[in-house]
């Protein structure tokens, strides 16, 4: 029986290889194209054939085979096949994402060209959405953080909420860059996301409208007399000029400590998250890389000439604080510069590059892994703050559990007289 099986799959590789037409051939040339196979298919798995081809292909000569024996199967006999052919192109990205897939890594991803050049969008800071960062975990794909004043954010949707539907679509399968492209879109059209939230048993549904997406990356104000509020949502490419004005600002007010809110930071830019850290921290280390390559390992140290104070300090984080938030938040933590407090963090902690491909696409691949100063891996693992504390960011101050805490522990830093720090507006 299996020898009967594989003779088929021999000619039907000829028949894709020779004849274009197979109903119309003979009898005969059925016949013919079967000895064909019969005889010279072995020949091709020669010892010399075999090491020729191995020579230039990234697969044995037997692996690709397979490959070669797969197509003909599905281009021969699929229903659609004849009528809808598949270019090869298409053929050969599907082939490249399948393989890349393999190392189970979320962040290792192929990419075709076209896709490739609506992601040079993100870091423009401007683009029609919904507002939120998403990412994979353990195979699902979940909110990271919403976007502070974004449909998404005033919808209700919260970090670690698990995409489940994008309209009538199910999105089991899907990457988190496939659910980004649907997402998107035209300003004023609809969008309609379904979740699975920890603790409810329906799935909760949200009809949102899409917007230009103005990202504001940096708001302060003094929350008393002497406290000073700086809130970064994300790190894009002037986020540090403005956080430095903003502290700046907040230092002319005569602050006297400082709290520094990085929950449902996404994460952003590493040169920008080192230049935050700077204004904290005197010089010293703020995150080092790891990776298999020699050139790929970093030590990112802050830079004395950016630092500004030294005030006592308390850092938000919460689960939607990831990447480059992490970082921030973890150097200055190590370096016992502030107390953490609120939530374990996301855990989105490895260095991706783009390696581009002679056709336009590309390939992104995770070189390292993150470590804070004292060598804690941020990646999968995520922070967790030094005073854990329930809750979610608020409008009102006087209704954030953790921001209230954060205040506390500011008492406690500089011995504040009761009342001292009061958060009332």
């Amino acid at each position: 029986m299996r020898g009967r099986a594989e003779e088929g799959v021999y000619v039907v590789f000829v028949r894709s290889l020779f004849f274009r037409n197979w109903r119309r051939c003979g009898k005969a040339a059925h016949l013919a194209a079967a000895l064909m196979v019969l005889i010279f298919a072995p020949l091709c798995l020669a010892s010399e054939v075999v090491q020729d081809i191995e020579t230039i292909s990234p697969f044995s000569a037997r692996s690709l085979w397979l490959v070669r024996q797969a197509r003909s199967i599905v281009e021969t006999y699929q229903v659609d096949a004849e009528s809808e052919p598949v270019s090869e192109e298409t053929l050969v990205h599907g082939a490249i994402q399948g393989m890349v897939s393999s190392w189970k890594d979320p962040y290792t991803r192929f990419v075709a060209p076209d896709q490739l050049k609506e992601e040079e969008i993100e870091m423009e800071g401007q683009y029609g959405g919904i507002g939120m960062y998403i990412g994979e975990r353990e195979g699902k794909i979940v909110v990271i953080s919403p976007i502070e004043d974004t449909p998404a954010d005033r919808a209700g949707l919260k970090p670690m909420d698990q995409i489940v539907k994008v309209g009538d679509e199910v999105a089991i399968g899907w990457d988190s860059h496939e659910v980004v492209r649907r997402l998107r879109g035209k300003p004023g059209t609809s969008a309609t996301v379904w979740v699975r939230r920890e603790g409810e048993s329906e799935l909760l549904k949200f009809d949102l409208t899409r917007e230009v997406i103005k990202i504001k990356s940096v708001r302060y104000e003094m929350l008393s007399d002497d406290v000073g509020y700086l809130r970064i949502t994300q790190f894009k490419q002037r986020t540090d000029t403005e956080a430095r004005a903003a502290l700046e600002s907040l230092i002319s007010d005569d602050a006297k400590a400082i709290i520094l809110d990085l929950r449902n930071n996404g994460g952003g830019l590493m040169n920008v998250c080192v230049n935050v850290s700077s204004m904290f921290l005197n010089g010293g280390p703020v995150v080092d890389t790891r990776g298999r390559v020699e050139r790929f390992n970093e030590d990112y140290d802050a830079d004395p000439e950016k630092f500004l104070t030294d005030m006592p300090m308390v850092v938000l984080i919460n689960e939607g604080s990831a990447s480059a938030s992490e970082i921030v938040a973890g150097a200055l933590a190590d370096r016992g510069r502030a107390i953490t407090v609120g939530k374990k963090s996301f855990g989105k902690g490895s260095v991706q590059t783009l390696f581009n491909l002679t056709d336009g696409s590309g390939v992104y691949v995770t070189i390292a892994r993150y470590h804070t100063p004292s060598g804690k891996v941020i990646d999968r693992v995520g922070l967790t703050p030094s005073i854990e504390v329930d809750g979610r960011m608020e409008k009102d101050h006087a209704k954030d559990a953790q921001l209230q805490r954060a205040a506390a522990e500011l008492m406690k830093l500089r011995n504040f007289e009761a009342g001292g720090a009061s958060l009332a507006r």
